[in-house]
């Protein structure tokens, strides 16, 4: 009965360190779903002041492959919209903590519905190496050897009376 205490206690520990490992990590939502004709459907999600949230969302099926879209702040200020669109992203920065709500429209169709894939995101992913941005690698210096030889392959080509290609791009060292 002795050994039965300590292994619940190292079970709790554990997911305790799960869960706040789990706290970290972005979260979100991905969804498919039917946009009848003539309707409208929202979703909600909580987010908190200063965190980074984004939208990515494409009509699947349906007339022209089309959805009005918008996505408004907790006080109801709009912060996106688009109409008849077949597919967008979009990334915001809560300025306020609170519920926001992300709206699909097939309000204009009145014969075809669709349907709608989204994926929302909530907070910043992590980089998948640490200190990435810092870091000189191999694939970096190969990219920027042939950006600048094929900079340099531009400005020996001239334009349509006798203007460098280049010009007005101004001469960028390497860094």
């Amino acid at each position: 009965m002795g050994s039965a205490a300590p292994l619940s206690a190292s079970v709790l520990l554990l997911l305790l360190l799960l869960l706040l490992l789990r706290a970290e990590q972005p979260r979100g939502a991905e969804l498919t779903f039917e946009l009848p004709d003539n309707a409208k459907q929202c979703f909600h999600e909580e987010v908190e002041q200063g965190v980074k949230f984004s939208l990515d969302y494409q009509v699947i099926t349906g007339g022209h492959y089309d959805v009005d879209c918008y996505v408004e702040d907790p006080q109801g200020n709009t912060i996106y919209r688009e109409t008849k669109k077949q597919y967008d992203s979009f990334t915001y920065r809560a300025e306020v903590k609170g519920v926001y709500q992300f709206c699909f429209s097939n309000e204009f169709s009145t014969f075809s519905h669709k349907t709608v894939y989204f994926d929302f995101q909530v907070g910043d992913e992590p980089p998948i190496l640490p200190d990435m941005g810092n870091r000189v690698t191999a694939l970096t210096q190969r990219f920027r050897g042939a950006y600048w030889k094929e900079l340099d392959k531009m400005a020996d080509y001239t334009q349509p009376g006798g203007t460098p290609a280049t010009e007005g791009l101004g001469r960028l060292a390497p860094s």
